[in-house]
């Protein structure tokens, strides 16, 4: 029997993550902190930037936006399948939520996202 994408989630983090989407700027400060510490350690920075930037995007639809805000809350949230303090594979977990949710909406992360993405980490 197959389970559905959200039953993956326990309910404390679904919980956490919630929290956190609710106040959309401290969400943006926590993410661009995060990245800030970690941009450099990560292969897929730039998609998380593109991901929150078409999350911001009032062009994006809002099953889209939803996808992608509850992975780049996975992302976020301190509570995790691999701890991220560990070397080469802590941010493991974090990379396959992000490209199951990327890749079911990628059609919606233009180049301009993508583009923002980019400009965002050469400031970082």
């Amino acid at each position: 029997m197959s389970e559905g994408f959200s039953s993956r989630f326990s309910a404390e983090e679904m919980a956490a993550i919630r929290r956190s989407l609710r106040d959309e700027a401290r969400f943006g400060a926590d993410l661009m902190s995060l990245l800030k510490r970690v941009a450099k350690r990560i292969p897929f920075a730039e998609d998380l930037l593109a991901a929150y930037f078409c999350t911001r995007d009032p062009a994006t639809p809002r099953r889209v936006r939803l996808t992608l805000l509850a992975a780049l809350g996975y992302f976020v949230l301190p509570i995790d399948a691999i701890p991220d303090i560990m070397p080469i594979i802590g941010f493991s977990d974090d990379a396959a939520v992000m490209a199951a949710a990327i890749a079911a909406v990628a059609g919606s992360i233009t180049p301009e996202h993508r583009q923002k993405a980019q400009d965002t980490l050469a400031g970082l």
